[in-house]
């Protein structure tokens, strides 16, 4: 959740931010009173205890024939404050769910606007042109070439499964490997711990990381264990220090790369992007994830780009950068920034990856805390996440590298990760 005091002392921002998001305002209003309601029950509570402990001295030193009487207010007194504490609580949990609706405060900075009114930071690489004596129809579509070169069955994929599941086989599950464990190197060599996380996790895990909000049709919820399937490894691994103190180290930072199956409902995407495994319910992803003070937190979101467009360029693949707009940002997101590379059949850039810095709001409603100097009073740490290697990206590097004969150019960072493999070819 977003910090109570900056709610009490500048309502103004909040409502803004809000606005921003295309959200309704009025639960602004509704959470500056459960918080002002919240204090002054606590003030009431507190302030009753301690009577009762002066009260508890005074009955402890009284002549004993004074006792009885004294005992007797003891207990009046002992069941006022039990009554204030229950309110107490009472008014927290009201508070909490008054603070639910309202999501994290964008960044200065940030587009206004919905989906489409993103603003492109830069484009990189060069876009294919494709000759057209070599390619009279135009360049293949990745399931095309996949089906030709027995990397990806999704007609099996909906047989076993249903729609929007695949198989990758041969050279299309050897791909995916060298794809992960490049990202996975690539992670190490920028001081990440590698993790292989849980895919089920438990319902305070996946609300504490903001993902029952907009987007909880997305996610596939076990009814009889109430408990729910990832649509990332970053959920993962926002819970793994909940209700912790953490040691930012030298560094102010914790890094892990989380490898990880995930599973998306894709729900509301209905008629986009069937074709192929741009849109699957079952994918793998390498997400990275750090811990950091929230006076760092804009530096690593930019190291984390700076780590997506290495990797990209590394595939040999042309890609833009994106600053996304608030309208269109996850309700933990202060800012997100999103890579898409140049998908040739589509004539289009396409999502491959993304990086969002979440400030402290994932830390408040985990409670993940650390401390700016020994003996100090804890704060929240900063949480931010980006994607570092995923299925979706076999997509852009088949179409891409694509040849006349449907066989397709291994990249070379990749070659060492699949045995010195330089060239995928058809198979019919």
């Amino acid at each position: 959740m977003i910090d109570p005091v900056l709610l009490r002392e500048n309502p103004e921002l909040v409502k803004a931010s809000q606005a921003a998001r295309g959200n309704d305002t009025s639960s602004v209003d509704v959470a500056v009173a459960a918080e002002a309601e919240r204090r002054r029950s606590l003030t009431v509570f507190e302030e009753l205890r301690a009577e009762q402990n002066a009260f508890s001295k005074v009955v402890a030193k009284a002549p004993k024939d004074e006792k009885p009487a004294l005992v007797a207010q003891a207990k009046d007194l002992a069941l006022r404050v039990k009554q204030a504490q229950a309110a107490s609580l009472e008014a927290e949990d009201a508070f909490r769910a008054a603070m639910e609706p309202i999501q994290n405060i964008i960044i200065d900075g940030v587009p206004e606007g919905g989906e489409d009114d993103f603003v492109t930071l830069r484009e990189v690489g060069e876009i294919r042109a494709f000759d057209p004596e070599e390619f009279p129809d135009g360049p293949r579509d990745h399931l095309e070439l996949g089906e030709m070169l027995g990397a990806i069955d999704m007609s099996r994929g909906a047989k076993v499964s249903g729609a929007r599941f695949s198989f990758l086989k041969g050279v299309g599950a050897r791909l995916e490997l060298a794809l992960m464990n490049y990202g996975l190197q690539t992670a190490l060599d920028n001081g990440f711990t590698p993790m292989i996380t849980p895919t089920i996790v438990n319902p305070e895990i996946m609300a504490g990381t903001g993902f029952l909000g907009q987007h909880a049709d997305e996610i596939y919820h076990l009814e009889e264990d109430d408990q729910y399937l990832v649509g990332t490894s970053e959920v993962a691994l926002a819970g793994y220090h909940k209700d912790e103190i953490v040691d930012l180290g030298d560094e102010q930072e914790i890094r892990y790369a989380g490898w990880s199956t995930c599973y998306r409902r894709e729900a509301g995407s209905g008629g986009k992007d069937t074709r192929g495994i741009i849109r699957v319910h079952q994918f793998n992803k390498l997400e990275m994830f750090v811990y950091t003070t929230p006076e760092k937190a804009e530096e690593v979101h930019r190291q984390l780009v700076a780590l997506e467009e290495q990797m990209l360029a590394s595939l040999g693949l042309a890609y833009r950068v994106i600053d996304v707009a608030a309208g269109d940002l996850g309700s933990s997101a202060a800012r997100k920034y999103d890579t898409e590379a140049w998908v040739p059949t589509q004539g289009a850039y396409r999502e491959l990856t993304s990086t969002s810095n979440c400030t402290t709001y994932q830390a408040r409603r985990l409670d993940i805390r650390y401390r700016p100097e020994e003996g100090g009073r804890t704060q929240s740490v900063a949480t931010l996440n980006g994607t570092l290697a995923t299925t979706r990206w076999i997509v852009a590097i088949l179409e891409t590298h694509q040849r006349p004969d449907a066989s397709v150019v291994v990249p070379e960072v990749l070659r060492p990760y699949m045995g010195g493999l330089e060239i995928l070819e058809p198979i019919a």
